[in-house]
């Protein structure tokens, strides 16, 4: 099955890009969707309309701001949340965790860390050590989970993929990246950051990982005729074979 994950931006013209979102995935052969950033059920009500099945928390604000759209049956969910940790920030309001989805034989984690304001994912910097726990937190889900079953965690981490921090929750869950070797950045260059890291993912365990790849990179044609870019980030697609 086909598995996208993306961080769909929520600030600015957000409805218009999420309409723009849902006729691409409409169109799509996605089996699975994760989105971050939806923040909102009417913001998640464009885009649910494309799938027959979909799993998000809350009932106006979205918990984690985070959606999982389906063309298979979502047998059960459920969020879990990060605990508040570090330095008070408005990013608290998002409320941020993990969206655990259980899809015929594959467990779907769709999750987004909280940012590095610092941008130094060194393994003492203070926003570091926030998302160490937060990766511990998944860590303990992951063990939970039958260790036979395949399992994706998809989302925005915040991570570069070389960093320490994610490395060792990637051999402490047994995770393979997808993407493992690819050095193109997932978040969208700007004159002011012209070289940005890789900061969403997608880890596997227990699975055959087949083309990865990124994807929604380009700008899009909204509605009403303007062109703009969906996000700044950039989508990550890939094959996941049981």
């Amino acid at each position: 099955m086909r598995l996208l994950t993306f961080n769909t931006l929520f600030t600015g013209d957000v409805r218009l890009r999420l309409r723009a979102l849902g006729e691409i995935l409409r169109a799509s052969g996605f089996d699975i969707v994760c989105l971050q950033e939806v923040m909102y059920r009417s913001n998640a009500a464009l885009l649910r309309r494309h799938f027959p099945h979909s799993a998000c928390a809350g009932t106006v604000v979205l918990k984690g701001g985070l959606v999982v759209l389906s063309r298979r049956p979502i047998d059960r969910w459920r969020f879990v949340r990060f605990p508040l940790a570090g330095p008070a920030r408005p990013e608290f309001l998002m409320r941020k965790g993990a969206l655990i989805a259980e899809i015929g034989g594959l467990v779907v984690v769709n999750t987004h860390l909280s940012a590095n304001r610092d941008d130094d994912w060194s393994p003492g910097n203070r926003y570091t050590i926030v998302e160490r726990g937060e990766l511990g937190v998944l860590a303990r889900e992951l063990a939970a989970i039958d260790q036979a079953r395949p399992v994706v965690v998809a989302g925005d981490l915040n991570l570069p993929r070389e960093a320490a921090v994610l490395a060792d929750f990637r051999e402490r869950a047994g995770l393979v990246d997808a993407m493992a070797g690819d050095t193109r950045p997932t978040y969208r260059p700007l004159p002011q950051w012209p070289h940005p890291p890789a900061f969403d993912h997608l880890l596997v365990r227990n699975a055959g990982i087949g083309h990865a790849d990124l994807v929604l990179q380009d700008e899009v044609a909204l509605p009403g005729g303007r062109r703009a870019h969906l996000s700044d980030h950039f989508g990550v697609t890939a094959e996941i074979v049981l």
